[in-house]
């Protein structure tokens, strides 16, 4: 039986007749599927075009889409903003909640005791919210919080909590591409990258800015610090520092100077950072002595975040290894590139 799949129109005269209760019935087994739609305004078309949308348009000729696609599964307690759009196929169950704006795309589930602010986006595919992959899980009633203005790209999944106190957390301006997964209980701070096929582990911290290449795999309880940046393919185990570049397994070949830039960090802080990077961890220093000759050295807002993120590692750090160019010399991944070099890191 085929399936009309285009959202189905009303009239401004059938919404004043049926009051602030309109909704629409779904015909997939789940009862009825009814929240409030606020009236449009006068001369308003959902279409984008058209005469309705001229001053002084009839508002008879205005039309209404209703933004819950008729093949959707959506548990009836679910808690949607009436400016929510929901495609063809998705499931949203009974303990979901969505702000203003979010796109469910085809396809998508979202599910268990999740949360999501405005403006996010959820493509094909993608599952949000559903149980961790942790053998310990016992059904507890655990979450997951999402922030605002989020892209979930095709079939990344999203693990809620294993605990019902802790929850699993996206904050906001996050961009997931398609095919990664972030793990139960981890942590993301706001305007991340995780590209395609990355895995994140469980308990794993990403912090503000971080660029996470695609197929890298971050060990869990790992914590990535702010603009770290993972080239493709790498792997680690122990901590990421902020502002530097992780390659291979475990290894560091520099900062992350074209994040740096748009950062707008100044070129003196990049300068300090570069001084910084080399007394920790190319000197062969102890950690602990290169740590207290580097506090009476350094006193930029940047190099106290590296700092204070070094101290606070119970994993141990990533070390720098050399990369050698054709012909044994070593590359200085630390050198500032030219300005016009500043291009994409995807």
């Amino acid at each position: 039986m085929a399936v009309r799949a285009v959202h189905r129109s009303f009239s401004l005269e059938e919404v004043a007749a049926a009051g602030s209760g309109f909704g629409v019935t779904g015909d997939w087994g789940r009862g009825i599927e009814k929240r409030p739609v606020p009236p449009p305004a006068a001369g308003w078309s959902s279409h984008g075009k058209g005469k309705a949308n001229r001053p002084g348009a009839r508002p008879d000729h205005a039309r209404v889409h209703f933004m819950i696609h008729p093949t959707a599964i959506v548990d009836p307690e679910a808690r949607l903003d009436p400016t929510v759009t929901v495609g063809p196929y998705a499931v949203i169950g009974r303990d979901v909640e969505l702000g203003p704006h979010c796109i469910v795309g085809p396809h998508v589930v979202l599910w268990g005791r999740l949360r999501a602010g405005a403006h996010n986006r959820f493509h094909a595919g993608c599952v949000i919210g559903d149980a961790p992959q942790d053998l310990k899980y016992k059904d507890a009633p655990t979450g997951l919080v999402i922030g605002d203005h989020n892209v979930f790209r095709e079939h990344v999944t999203v693990h809620r909590s294993n605990r019902p106190e802790e929850d699993t957390r996206i904050g906001s301006h996050n961009f997931l591409m398609a095919h990664c997964h972030v793990a139960h209980n981890c942590v993301l701070g706001d305007h991340v990258i995780v590209a395609n096929g990355a895995l994140l582990g469980g308990h794993v911290t990403v912090e503000d800015r971080a660029f996470i290449s695609g197929n890298c795999l971050v060990h869990q309880f790992v914590r990535v610090g702010t603009l770290a940046l993972m080239q493709g393919g790498s792997a680690i185990s122990l901590d990421l520092p902020p502002f530097t570049v992780a390659w291979g397994d475990n290894a560091l070949c520099g900062l992350n100077v074209v994040g740096l830039r748009r950062a707008g960090i100044s070129a003196g802080e990049r300068l300090e950072l570069r001084r910084l990077y080399r007394l920790l961890f190319r000197q062969g220093l102890p950690l602990r002595e290169a740590v207290q000759q580097a506090r009476q050295r350094f006193s930029s807002p940047a190099a106290q975040i590296l700092l204070q993120f070094v101290e606070n590692s119970r994993r141990g750090l990533c070390r720098h290894l050399s990369r050698q160019r054709p012909g044994g010399a070593e590359a200085e991944a630390e050198a500032e590139p030219p300005e016009d070099s500043a291009g994409s890191r995807g």
